[in-house]
């Protein structure tokens, strides 16, 4: 099991971006959460097999139609297990 913590910039706010991402997530069996941070950021957890986690990253640098990322940080985290969820902004 690999964990990822996430923070995606760019244009990823008002784009459905969250949304896009619960459902990436639920498509490759991840658990985690994702919320939006200050302007122009995006912030996740994402934990699973190292293949979907990998799979997971690469989607996020892409993003929904409406996006246009910038940057994916991407930093080792604890495993958390569970529904992926669509957490409030911060």
């Amino acid at each position: 099991m690999k964990s990822l913590h996430l923070v995606i910039s760019g244009r990823v706010q008002g784009v459905g971006y969250r949304d896009w991402m619960v459902g990436e997530a639920a498509r490759l069996g991840l658990s985690g959460w994702v919320r939006n941070l200050g302007a122009e950021q995006v912030e996740a957890l994402v934990s699973g097999p190292d293949d979907a986690v990998r799979a997971a990253v690469a989607a996020c640098h892409r993003g929904p139609r409406y996006a246009s990322v910038t940057t994916v940080e991407a930093d080792p985290a604890s495993p958390v297990t569970g529904k992926f969820q669509r957490l409030p902004s911060v």
